[in-house]
């Protein structure tokens, strides 16, 4: 039964005439859209303001969808799109293995980091750390042999030291300044952070001829986007 199905899934998508290609929703669409513009490939309409989630390009045979961030990887996992953007960050707490990062776009960077309240004493002992990168922080700390507790959040992360609900944190760090505010201080990098397109290994396997070209027209335009002026 499930050879059957992953054949009438690879069968559909070696006639699917469609390139779906899945972007993050905020901060890294807006860097995104104008990479696929240098590429040729542009929406119809405008997605800013359109609360559609499926959008027809300037190629007939691509199109884009516009989903949350943390959802990508799983869209492309499962061969529903054929590419996608998202965050490093996402992409290693997800740890798909049905995809391949394909190109490292470099818009959207930040760090991922430790933080904790600015003068507060070391932790001896067990730590407590509340982050929403679960699997990375249990990593980062088990290769350090450093036992921790793990607090899972969505957000409001400086909050769980103020309200000494967690040691540390372990979050996304961009200008600083949220940390600052809230009388915390970034502490331990744990990865450099940036958007990277990814490709379903299925979809390149039956889409190569189509995809291919796709990846290397995005490719030179990040090459010309992060070329010095001058």
């Amino acid at each position: 039964m499930q050879d059957n199905a992953v054949q009438d899934r690879q069968s559909s998508l070696r006639n699917s005439g469609i390139i779906t290609i899945a972007l993050s929703k905020g901060r890294i669409l807006k860097e995104t859209l104008p990479l696929f513009a240098a590429a040729g490939i542009e929406p119809l309409e405008d997605i800013n303001t359109s609360r559609k989630l499926i959008f027809e390009t300037t190629r007939p045979d691509v199109q884009f969808i516009v989903i949350r961030a943390t959802d990508v990887p799983t869209y492309v996992e499962y061969g529903v799109a054929d590419l996608g953007v998202a965050g490093k960050d996402v992409l290693m707490e997800h740890g798909a293995e049905e995809m391949y990062e394909v190109l490292d776009l470099h818009i959207a960077r930040c760090q991922l980091m430790t933080a904790r309240l600015k003068d507060a004493p070391a932790v001896t002992g067990r730590m407590k750390v509340a982050t929403k990168f679960v699997r990375v922080a249990k990593q980062y700390f088990s290769e350090q042999g450093r036992q921790v507790d793990l607090i899972k959040l969505y957000g409001g992360m400086e909050l769980a030291p103020i309200m000494k609900l967690a040691d540390c944190i372990v979050d996304i760090v961009d200008t600083g300044n949220t940390l600052k505010a809230n009388g915390l201080v970034a502490e331990e990098h744990i990865a450099d952070i940036s958007s990277r397109l990814v490709a379903s290994r299925l979809a390149l396997k039956l889409k190569d001829d189509r995809i291919n070209p796709i990846i290397q027209m995005l490719s030179d335009a990040v090459e010309t986007a992060i070329k010095p002026a001058g």
